[in-house]
């Protein structure tokens, strides 16, 4: 289903649309590709990474970001006002995948858009995603194994955080039915458009899966390639003062207006957001845990149907590769 403001649109876009979008997923290398992509001088990525514009799930409860997030077709062109004419222009929102919406949506307004995915074995996708969720306050259960056993009770509407920001996304299985997702785009792009890529293969050669997606995106895969590895999962350590930290930073309830209504008139808004950046880093976050070992053979068993599926879809022996041809 296209969202709203796409469909109010779509026949009449204004400005630049991308040629390219990075659809995800999260905690798989989107931010590494971003970074990347946006050091190629025929390539142009917005500042901001992330416009969500074509998933309307994430329109629900919109996170407060510095930079916004774009309402209509022209507040979204506008992020590629600057790109150059012979510039290919992109985009990396990596909750696209995941999105019922997106893939319509982006080919509504764009047909000929090119489209790169990359998908991540399930378990440890799953884990560094719930990590990423409570550190954006999206999750308060920092539990994994709790968090995953929620699920039923918060398809029924019970047990969601007050404030988080995209109930749905809570639902973790959802973010694991590659195929289906897949397919989403599929019934819109071409399989020419398409281009799945395997965090594996990422991780492994850094560069040449660069190289093979500038390839794929008709630019010039010889120019030196900046090995990046962006965003990494991290550790809430306090519970009590990542959420009190979060509803400062928020304008959440008297303590935090107080305290913003004291610093905000002395103290820039860019010092700001580094000085609660830098805190977060040094005291909030710090190395997350090792994983429980038998609850991600849990969840490998669980989900080793999806990755026979994925591996037919793909012609690509996934089971082996990421070992779920030993899970019994």
């Amino acid at each position: 289903m296209v969202s709203a403001q796409v469909q109010a649109t779509a026949r009449k876009p204004t400005g630049r649309i991308p040629d390219f979008f990075v659809v995800g997923h999260q905690k798989s290398g989107t931010t590494a590709l971003y970074e990347m992509l946006a050091r190629h001088p025929q390539i142009y990525m917005p500042a901001n990474k992330e416009p969500w514009f074509f998933a309307s799930e994430l329109h629900e409860r919109t996170p407060p970001r510095p930079e916004g997030t774009p309402r209509t077709l022209a507040e979204y062109a506008a992020l590629f006002s600057d790109a150059r004419p012979d510039q290919r222009v992109g985009e990396a929102s990596a909750q696209y995948l995941w999105s019922r919406t997106a893939a319509g949506a982006i080919a509504a307004v764009q047909p000929e858009a090119r489209i790169i995915a990359i998908l991540r074995e399930p378990a440890a996708f799953l884990r560094s995603l719930h990590l990423q969720f409570v550190e954006t306050y999206v999750e308060t259960e920092t539990d994994f194994r709790k968090a995953i056993s929620l699920e039923s009770s918060r398809r029924a509407g019970k047990r969601i955080p007050r404030y988080t920001y995209w109930p749905k996304a809570l639902l973790y299985s959802e973010h694991v039915r590659y195929v289906d997702q897949l397919g989403r785009f599929a019934a819109v792009f071409p399989p020419e458009q398409m281009l799945v890529l395997i965090y594996d293969d990422f991780r492994l050669d850094n560069e040449q899966t660069v190289r093979s997606l500038l390839r794929f995106l008709d630019v010039d895969d010889t120019i030196p390639v900046q090995v990046r590895e962006a965003n990494p999962t991290v550790h809430v350590r306090s519970r009590q003062l990542h959420h009190l930290v979060h509803a400062v930073s928020v304008g959440r309830g008297p303590l935090s207006l107080a305290l913003k209504g004291a610093i905000k008139p002395v103290t820039p808004q860019r010092l700001r957001r580094r000085v609660v950046r830098g805190f977060k880093q040094r005291v909030v976050f710090g190395e997350p845990p090792p994983p429980d070992e038998c609850f991600m053979d849990e969840l490998r068993r669980r989900f080793k149907p999806e990755v026979e599926a994925l591996s037919e879809y793909l012609n690509r022996d996934l089971m082996k590769l990421w070992g779920y041809d030993r899970i019994g």
